[in-house]
């Protein structure tokens, strides 16, 4: 009975999220979510990540004391000589700017990790904290060893399915989703650019120098950012601390939306951040 109640109570905050995302807020070139009073919370997704997938993060921090506020990156508006880590880190900046926000806490995940490093080391008086989960910026796997083949769905499918370890977190609309990227060539040749600048953008001569309280939380199963990466992130990161989801892929905040939520804010608090 009790997991019941747990079940319609999580329905019931998806179908509010939802109703919110309908509700994105456009002001000039941005776009995002936002939800919460408290301190900020900028929630930056990965590159083939949309807002949708921190639902549970954005629920729970907001009902628990911080502003939460997921803007949207713009991958594939931008002009392709401008695709590329450092202009969205510099958009993030604007954004930031934009919304009078000083010392934030910024959540990454894959790409997004990637971007608030940049971010940080280019203009640290803006943040205070990171949370970085399955982040690159030291080495990643964009879709395995192959690049996704155009007009092959079930190619697609498993490669989208194995990001994650129960291959049921990736729904039909995420698998759409990217189908219609990667058959787009304006969009390959973006996400192309991006691992370029990504490449370019190694940041282990940077992390020493980061010295803001960082909560690293990887999946044991990341095949993107493999769990090394992680332990990598934790030795040249001086203030630094690194939890394990165990039967979890990329994406923590998605297939072990609980446990991701319950070990960020128990460090929020150790931290009193």
């Amino acid at each position: 009975m009790v997991f019941y109640k747990k079940k319609i109570t999580f329905v019931n905050r998806k179908k509010q999220f939802f109703k919110m995302i309908e509700n994105v807020i456009t002001e000039g070139e941005f776009k995002y979510i936002e939800a919460g009073e408290g301190k900020t919370i900028i929630v930056l997704h990965g590159l083939m990540g949309t807002l949708s997938m921190f639902h549970e993060v954005l629920h729970y921090f907001s009902e628990n004391g911080y502003r939460v506020i997921v803007p949207e990156l713009p991958i594939y508006s931008l002009p392709l000589m401008k695709t590329n880590i450092k202009s969205f880190s510099l958009f993030i900046k604007k954004f930031i700017d934009h919304k009078n926000i000083d010392n934030t806490i910024i959540l990454g995940n894959s790409l997004g990790g990637h971007i608030a490093l940049y971010l940080t080391k280019h203009f640290p008086e803006l943040v205070n904290t990171l949370v970085l989960t399955g982040s690159s910026g030291l080495y990643e796997k964009a879709m395995g060893d192959t690049y996704p083949k155009r007009g092959d769905y079930e190619y697609i499918k498993n490669k989208t399915e194995s990001v994650f370890y129960d291959p049921k977190t990736a729904s039909k609309e995420m698998i759409d989703n990217l189908f219609e990227v990667v058959n787009d060539r304006g969009s390959v040749l973006r996400i192309l650019s991006l691992a370029k600048s990504a490449i370019r953008h190694n940041m282990a001569n940077d992390l020493p120098e980061m010295k803001i309280p960082t909560c690293l939380v990887w999946g044991k199963q990341d095949n993107v950012t493999p769990p090394e990466v992680g332990e990598d992130f934790n030795k040249l990161m001086p203030n630094s601390e690194l939890f394990w989801l165990d039967k979890c892929g990329h994406a923590p905040m998605m297939e072990h939306p609980e446990d991701f939520n319950k070990i960020v804010h128990a460090w929020f608090q150790k931290n009193h951040i």
